[in-house]
C-alpha cells in the first residue's frame, strides 16, 4: 500500500510524517497546502495539519499517520499487542504531553493566536516546564541509541522534531544525553532529505 498523499509543509508536524515515509523508502506525493485552508479543510475538519489520504480516506493527526505507516509496513514499531507496543505507546503519549503540548503553547502564544488572545507572559513558565521534562527523559533515555533501545520507533520521530522545534523558539540547550541524540538523528539521510525539502 503506497498511495499516499501528505498535506502540509515540511515546516509543520508533517515533517514527522514525510521522514517516516522517507526512513521507509515509501513513495508519496506531498501537497504542501496551508492550515485551514479550504483544500486541507475539505479533507479535515480542523484544518489542521498534517494529514494524509490513503486513496480516498484521510488520516489526520501525525502521531496516527506515524503509528498507521509504522504498522502497515511492519517497521519502526513493536508488534500491535505487544508489552512493548504498549511501552512504545507510553513513550509517544508522554511526549505528546509533556513536550509537544507545552512547546505548542509556547507557539500558540507567540505566533498562531490572534494578537490580542496571546499572553506572551506565559512563555517563561512554558520553558521551564519543558525543560524539566526534557532533563526527566534525558536521565531515562542515558547513552540508549533510540528510546526503546537499539531500534528507532515512533515516538523517536516525535521526540527529534519537539526537540527541534524548541531550539527554533529559543527554548532552553537540550540536556547532554538528548544533544547528542539530536544530533544523531539529524545525520539520518532520510531526516536531511526531509529538511532539504522545507
Amino acid at each position: 500500500m503506497s498511495d499516499y498523499t501528505v498535506y502540509g509543509s515540511p515546516r509543520s508536524r508533517a515533517f514527522r510524517v514525510i521522514w517516516m515515509l522517507e526512513e521507509l523508502g515509501v513513495p508519496y506525493t506531498l501537497n504542501p497546502v496551508a492550515p485551514q485552508s479550504p483544500e486541507i479543510r475539505a479533507i479535515s475538519p480542523t484544518g489542521k495539519l498534517p494529514a494524509m489520504t490513503v486513496g480516498e480516506t484521510a488520516i489526520t493527526d501525525s502521531s496516527a499517520i506515524l503509528t498507521f505507516l509504522a504498522d502497515a509496513h511492519g517497521a519502526m514499531t513493536a508488534p500491535a499487542g505487544s508489552v512493548e507496543r504498549a511501552r512504545q505507546d507510553a513513550w509517544l503519549y508522554r511526549i505528546l504531553d509533556e513536550l509537544d503540548a507545552v512547546v505548542w503553547a509556547a507557539a500558540r502564544h507567540s505566533f498562531v493566536l490572534p494578537e490580542g488572545e496571546r499572553v506572551p507572559e506565559v512563555k517563561p513558565s512554558l520553558k521551564r516546564e519543558f525543560a524539566r521534562n526534557l532533563k526527566r527523559i534525558a536521565a531515562e533515555i542515558g547513552d540508549r541509541p533510540f528510546l526503546m533501545g537499539d531500534e528507532m520507533t515512533v515516538p523517536d520521530f516525535v521526540l527529534t522534531h519537539c526537540m527541534g522545534w524548541s531550539l527554533m523558539a529559543k527554548f532552553d540547550p537540550l540536556p547532554a544525553p538528548l544533544d547528542a541524540y539530536h544530533t544523531r538523528m539529524r545525520a539520518r539521510p532520510a531526516y536531511q532529505r526531509t529538511s532539504q525539502a522545507a
